[in-house]
């Protein structure tokens, strides 16, 4: 039977920001939260990138990281015990560059407790047609949240949700900067300075019907108010849980 995607509060953290399960001790209250986010995971283990960077912009930063973790089956070995006792429900977010895996750690989701929905997220410019087979492949019992490009949003989003996907989810916007030693550096783009951008993609989604979870640059009360005003179902918040002095 399938699952509906509900959120008892409307604000939760985005993928790669509180780790693999709700952690009691690192000083973070995650009592206004409607559910748990887990850091991306892929099917086989990933290692750090050899040159991780940190490049700040006015109004934000530049993050690489390769993404690391330590693979689907070791997450599951070693937090689902976790996820089963923690007080929120969560959202496990899964790297899903190819169909076939995807579907592989979708399914076996499906039958883990208290995991309430699962976010797919994709390499940059992998093409629609790849996005829709990936949904065409998992969909079943569980809800899935389909974290997108902005510009993908729009014109890729309607399909998804027609064909069975619960919600979009802006993915966090990609970049490229000069670090200090003059090399090229390419990532995934956070801070304050997003948010107008953001805003006006939520804006949007929600004028033609779209269930869309927004995020990127939401720093505050307000900004977590603004995105629900403008249609979003539930507001995803970032860099910004890594200073509690100004946490929403």
């Amino acid at each position: 039977m399938k699952r509906d995607l509900y959120f008892s509060k409307p604000l939760i953290n985005a993928a790669g920001s509180l780790g693999f399960a709700p952690d009691i001790h690192n000083g973070l209250s995650l009592d206004s939260f409607g559910a748990f986010v887990t850091n991306p995971i892929s099917l086989r283990p990933r290692l750090p990138t050899a040159q991780p960077s940190l490049i700040p912009f006015p109004g934000g930063f530049l993050l690489h990281t390769g993404l690391p973790n330590p693979g689907f089956s070791n997450v599951l070995k070693k937090y689902s015990a976790k996820w089963n006792r923690a007080d929120l429900p969560i959202i496990v977010h899964l790297m899903a560059d190819r169909p076939e895996e995807a579907q592989r750690m979708v399914r076996e989701l499906e039958n883990a407790d208290n995991v309430m929905a699962v976010q797919l997220g994709f390499a940059p410019l992998l093409s629609d047609d790849i996005i829709s087979l990936t949904l065409e492949m998992c969909v079943g019992e569980i809800p899935l949240i389909f974290a997108l490009p902005h510009e993908q949003i729009l014109s890729l989003g309607p399909k998804l949700i027609q064909n069975g996907a619960h919600a979009v989810s802006l993915a966090s916007p990609r970049g490229a900067l000069v670090d200090k030693d003059g090399k090229l550096i390419t990532g995934r783009l956070y801070g304050q300075s997003l948010f107008p951008r953001s805003l006006d993609v939520v804006r949007s989604a929600a004028m033609i019907g779209l269930p869309v979870i927004g995020s990127g640059g939401v720093w505050t009360d307000k900004d977590a108010a603004d995105m629900l005003s403008a249609g979003a179902m539930a507001v995803e918040t970032d860099a910004q849980l890594w200073a509690p002095k100004e946490a929403v």
